[in-house]
């Protein structure tokens, strides 16, 4: 029982890192990994979009990591090929995103704060 619910909770703090859903990267990895970026970008600005695609990446892999521990513990009997499918799919969005990401800081639209510049920098 006690390897079950640790799998439920390994299992769900996984999905909600993970691209698995079209919810979690923007309401999750985004604001995550921006804040992670800061610190990086306030030494270099030039590191600041750099960091904050690893940082997405991150949070991605771990969330991946962390539902294929917890579905390992709650022992699922999904086959193979569904398994493959959903990796595929979770790639595909994961790419999607950083690419998104990439456009919004080139663009200017996702930036280091001009306040946080002026005090750190």
């Amino acid at each position: 029982m006690k390897t079950r619910l640790t799998g439920g909770i390994l299992s769900f703090v996984g999905f909600v890192l993970s691209p698995i859903s079209w919810w979690n990267d923007l309401v999750i990895n985004f604001p995550l990994s921006y804040l992670m970026a800061l610190p990086f970008g306030l030494l270099n600005e030039k590191l600041f979009l750099p960091s904050f695609v690893i940082a997405y990446w991150i949070t991605n892999i771990i969330g991946i990591l962390l539902m294929h521990i917890g579905v390992n513990k709650i022992a699922s009997k999904q086959k193979k090929n569904e398994k493959k499918k959903e990796l595929v799919t979770t790639l595909i969005f994961g790419m999607f995103y950083t690419v998104l990401i990439i456009t919004l800081v080139l663009t200017g639209v996702l930036k280091i704060p001009e306040s946080l510049l002026n005090r750190f920098g």
